[in-house]
């Protein structure tokens, strides 16, 4: 699960930051509304904890941008305004929660725990297209001869794929997604872990492949 962290105050983004790595989350961090808009645009987060008073744009104007956008991820709101018209217009803006500051961090967890339990969409363990199946708990790959182990980046990248099937998706939202907007990656990974797919799908006799869309990126197909 990667969440974002947008806050300006530096040193409590670093403290939320650093319990957030150690309960196991890939974390971003950014802490102003301009960078925000930028990082959550590459859609590479599965949560946002989203402060309300930002310089540059609020909080509730991020929300409001991301939803008209279609944009899916869970967002907690955090902000020191408690009261009852602030948290309804946090909500209505489309938030999945809110936090008062000042707040316990074992109640930022929970809360955390509880809204990545909510469907964005419709999530399931199993995602199927054509004659693939891959189970993301357990990072398994099944096709029409039999199941074959990945690792977890191979896991996350082919859920990309299968969630979005017969697009041509680009380089940057595959990188971003899988390795992090901020990540220091040579470019070449990527292609090294499309051909380690390319093989799993091989290794299970299935009839989808990865085609290179050049130039731009790449996208899961049936052979015709």
């Amino acid at each position: 699960m990667r969440i974002l962290v947008v806050e300006d105050d530096v040193d409590l983004c670093g403290l939320i930051s650093s319990r957030l790595k150690r309960e196991g989350y890939a974390t971003d961090v950014c802490h102003n509304g301009d960078d925000a808009i930028f990082y959550i645009g590459q859609n590479a987060y599965d949560l946002i904890l989203l402060d309300r008073m930002l310089p540059g744009r609020s909080g509730t104007e991020i929300l409001q941008h991301m939803r008209s956008a279609g944009l899916q991820s869970h967002v907690i709101i955090t902000t020191a305004l408690d009261g009852i018209g602030d948290r309804i217009d946090g909500l209505d803006a489309g938030a999945d929660d809110y936090l008062v500051k000042p707040y316990d961090p074992d109640e930022l967890m929970a809360r955390i725990r509880a809204v990545s339990r909510r469907p964005a969409k419709m999530e399931t363990e199993n995602f199927s297209f054509e004659d693939i199946s891959l189970n993301v708990t357990n990072s398994t790959l099944t096709g029409p001869s039999g199941v074959r182990e990945l690792s977890g980046r191979e896991c996350a990248l082919l859920e990309i794929f299968i969630k979005n099937p017969n697009l041509v998706l680009k380089r940057p939202m595959l990188l971003a997604k899988v390795w992090g907007p901020d990540a220091e990656i040579e470019d070449g990974n990527l292609d090294n872990y499309i051909h380690f797919l390319r093989r799993r799908l091989t290794a299970v006799n299935s009839s989808v492949v990865i085609k290179t869309a050049r130039g731009a990126g790449y996208s899961l197909d049936k052979v015709k």
